[in-house]
């Protein structure tokens, strides 16, 4: 058997959450070939020697291009595309395979590429609408999407060109309660129609497209490739007093009729299939920014200690300051242990583990916290004016403790898999 053969054969045999980066693609067409051309950035930075470490890419323009307007539109709640266009062959497909226009990056490569982004851009907001885009809305495409699917979406999506989005309710499985509903079209259609609202979904206002995972009577979820323009789909904006730059929104669908092909994954299966998918990379990849940004933090935080002075003498000179310093550090690194680990596994051709991913959120929602209140202490009152990182963090952190789910929903998951619960 040929080395192609035998990689064919364990696509083939791989389980859905393998398929996400071994996903079998098509030849792409004339339009795919000039969209690969966005992959060359990818490549290219590589031959540079660009010391082969994407967080560093990404740090670099994040902290060229978003950093320098974050505290203006956050105190806006606004969102600037421009940002988004300047970055998309960096950040819109990573996961994109580059027959279709994308990066072709591995999962801990774009981990580290949304670590670099959190940490340059000081922008939670941001950060999570790219990761929402680039991870959320793209990847269960890849993995459940027909070729049809993936040749219509994947490279507009790695493009820049189309976006998507997801509620953030709607990665947490069965831990909520459906509050979108579907049924068979009427006679002479092959289609279903959706009913319900979708709320906390993260891209709404600029998306085209929304991954909505919706109920039947009988029990099972379907997941539905909804375009912005279908009829009984209405988008509102709305959304928290957190993540500010983050375009939030809200999705009413009322009588909305959806075609056969709209159906991602088996129809009926969704709890089987997209959800796991999508609680897994929320839990895992939407944390990468926030360790970036929890080293900006610690960054931002011995330099305040060495600047300010308490009787004459700077802050750091003090043993207490010194031990923040260290737990602060000891957080980031143990964060990150956690999280590489997580993403890894996607890259391993075996289903991610649920455990080490929930345990992985778990900690570094409490560690976001405790790396924020411990920045705040040691950058005094100059931390709450308006524009310092610390106090937007600080608001952003309580918010993002209860994504994913929440320690309601993730010590459960843990504790079910420690004791073999399934």
């Amino acid at each position: 058997m040929s080395g192609n053969d035998a990689e064919s054969s364990r696509i083939t045999a791989a389980r859905p959450f393998s398929r996400i980066l071994a996903g079998a693609v098509t030849a792409p067409t004339e339009k795919e070939r000039d969209l690969n051309a966005l992959s060359e950035f990818h490549v290219g930075r590589r031959r540079q020697g660009a010391g082969g470490n994407p967080a560093e890419w990404s740090r670099d323009a994040a902290d060229r291009i978003v950093r320098p307007t974050a505290a203006e539109r956050d105190r806006a709640g606004r969102w600037d595309p421009a940002l988004l266009a300047e970055l998309a062959g960096l950040l819109a497909g990573p996961l994109v395979p580059p027959a279709l226009g994308g990066g072709g990056l591995s999962a801990a490569e774009t981990f580290a590429l949304l670590e670099g982004l959190g940490e340059g851009s000081q922008d939670p907001g941001f950060s999570l609408a790219v990761t929402t885009h680039a991870v959320l809305s793209t990847v269960p495409i890849r993995a459940f999407g027909t070729a049809g699917q993936r040749e219509r979406y994947l490279p507009r999506a790695a493009s820049g060109e189309w976006l998507g989005a997801v509620s953030l309710r709607q990665t947490q499985g069965a831990a909520l309660a459906p509050t979108v509903l579907a049924r068979p079209a009427g006679p002479g259609s092959r289609g279903w129609v959706l009913d319900g609202a979708a709320d906390l979904v993260a891209g709404a206002p600029v998306a085209h497209h929304f991954l909505v995972v919706a109920a039947h009577r009988d029990g099972g979820r379907t997941a539905f490739l909804v375009d912005r323009d279908r009829a009984g789909l209405l988008v509102e904006e709305a959304g928290p007093a957190a993540m500010r730059t983050c375009p939030w929104g809200r999705l009413v669908l009322d009588g909305c009729e959806v075609p056969e092909e709209a159906v991602l994954g088996t129809p009926g299966g969704a709890a089987d299939e997209v959800e796991p998918l999508l609680a897994a990379l929320d839990w895992v990849f939407t944390s990468a920014p926030w360790l970036g940004l929890m080293r900006a933090l610690t960054r931002d935080a011995v330099a305040d200690s060495r600047e300010q002075l308490l009787f004459g003498r700077p802050l750091v000179h003090a043993q207490s300051v010194r031990f923040t310093l260290a737990d602060l550090v000891s957080r980031c690194e143990l964060a990150a242990g956690l999280l590489r680990r997580a993403a890894a596994q996607f890259d391993e051709g075996s289903r991610p583990s649920r455990q080490d991913a929930a345990a992985a959120r778990l900690f570094v929602v409490e560690a976001a916290r405790l790396v924020t209140e411990g920045a705040a202490g040691l950058s005094g009152a100059a931390a709450f004016t308006g524009d310092h990182l610390v106090e937007r963090a600080h608001r952003d952190a309580l918010f993002f403790a209860g994504t994913g789910g929440g320690p309601e929903v993730l010590r459960p998951v843990i504790a079910a898999a420690l004791l073999e619960l399934g």
